[in-house]
């Protein structure tokens, strides 16, 4: 028997294991105090202000506030080419779409992404996994979309996998339709992916499309996605963050487990997305890495009732692993509440990414999954911000 000892806060998140939570319920932490968490096998055996008898070890967390994991639903970890040169360019005025027209952005990273082997995409992406462990990540969905064509995206897919078996995360892979390679025809490109689609199955469980201006169209998006279900995929999308184009509408026809970004989405979507369990993820890293001042509208997603969660968008234009960090921008940019933001990283992000049945809460018979912050109570998160607040990590049951 493992015991957590003396915690002055244990944030349990109550589960139903059936919905994300949403409006007011995004505020109830079920916050326990100065009591115990018992694990053996891997699972929470109990948490009460008792000790069980035949203790093999103690983990003290007096002073401290244990948590579920951090769980991040929208990341792209397995790339080759940063982009730091473009950080001058960016604050010189140059926008999102500027850089792709001009050839950098997407195009460049896929360009070095293509060349790489697997091998150096393993040592390279490893570091991004070790620095998401140690801020507290132990779940993650991970996409390709930097190989373009099928089998670059398998190889991408392939790290992705390995990374998940050799390291204590568990990741979860989506095939991501990220850009339409340069020559080609929009129509085509898709169609041809389409045709691949039971091969992509083998390797990934959810499908994604960055359907966006410069990007896919609705059109293309609804074909794509309509396929993709028939071949059971889960479904993702990029929706909303330079423009609205119609991609987020597509809420009518398909059942997302989440749609992202979701910066510049109308009333009406927001309104269709009431009655369902698709879950918004927002995004602050991405505009605050392009130097914008307009946030994803958080208030009016939760204060609406729709299931809000947020994720790093880890990638080589907004290159951050720490969701620390995006709890705080998230307070600060987007007028989330700090029990609001907890649930988004952690409940609600379990949902987007479909590990809700064993991330996202603690409670008797979940799997430990848990994080130990070196702080006196959960108001401390977004409060303190800049550092590291992560002392202990328990990966399924086993101090990290």
């Amino acid at each position: 028997m493992k015991v957590i000892e003396n915690a002055s806060e244990i944030i349990t998140i109550p589960n139903d294991g059936k919905h994300p939570k949403r409006g007011e319920g995004m505020l109830d932490l079920g916050i326990i105090r100065n009591a115990n968490i018992w694990i053996e096998n891997g699972k929470i055996v109990k948490i009460t202000r008792e000790m069980p008898q035949g203790v093999d070890e103690k983990i003290d967390a007096k002073g401290k506030v244990v948590m579920p994991s951090f769980v991040d639903p929208h990341t792209h970890p397995v790339f080759a080419g940063y982009r730091d040169f473009e950080l001058p360019i960016k604050q010189a005025g140059k926008g999102y779409q500027e850089i792709l027209r001009s050839g950098g952005g997407i195009y460049y990273t896929v360009e070095k992404t293509r060349y790489a082997t697997s091998e150096e995409l393993f040592n390279e992406s490893s570091k991004r996994i070790e620095y998401m462990i140690r801020h507290g990540t132990l779940a993650a969905e991970a996409k390709s979309g930097y190989g373009i064509d099928v089998e670059n995206e398998i190889k991408l897919l392939e790290v992705i996998k390995r990374l998940s078996s050799e390291y204590p995360i568990l990741l979860v892979p989506t095939f991501l339709l990220h850009i339409i390679p340069k020559g080609r025809e929009e129509g085509d490109y898709v169609v041809d992916i389409i045709d691949k689609l039971d091969l992509i199955r083998k390797y990934a469980q959810n499908v994604d499309v960055f359907c966006d201006i410069d990007a896919f169209s609705p059109q293309w998006t609804e074909i794509f996605l309509k396929k993709a279900q028939e071949k059971g995929f889960k479904l993702k999308i990029h929706a909303d963050e330079l423009g609205f184009i119609g991609c987020s509408s597509l809420i009518k026809k398909f059942n997302f487990i989440s749609m992202d970004h979701m910066l510049k989405t109308p009333d009406e979507v927001i309104m269709d997305m009431r009655n369902r369990d698709t879950v918004a993820v927002l995004l602050p890293g991405t505009p605050f890495s392009l130097f914008k001042d307009e946030f994803a509208n958080a208030r009016k997603f939760i204060d609406n009732n729709v299931p809000v969660a947020i994720g790093t968008d880890l990638n080589p234009n907004c290159y951050t692993e720490n969701m620390q960090e995006i709890i705080d921008l998230s307070i600060y940019k987007m007028k989330m509440k700090i029990e609001e933001a907890i649930v988004a990283s952690t409940y609600n992000a379990a949902f987007a990414t479909g590990v809700q049945d064993r991330f996202g809460s603690l409670g008797e018979g979940r799997e430990a999954n848990i994080i130990i912050l070196d702080i006196p109570s959960y108001t401390h998160l977004g409060y303190h911000f800049g550092v590291n607040l992560v002392s202990d990590i328990i990966y399924k049951g086993e101090l990290i």
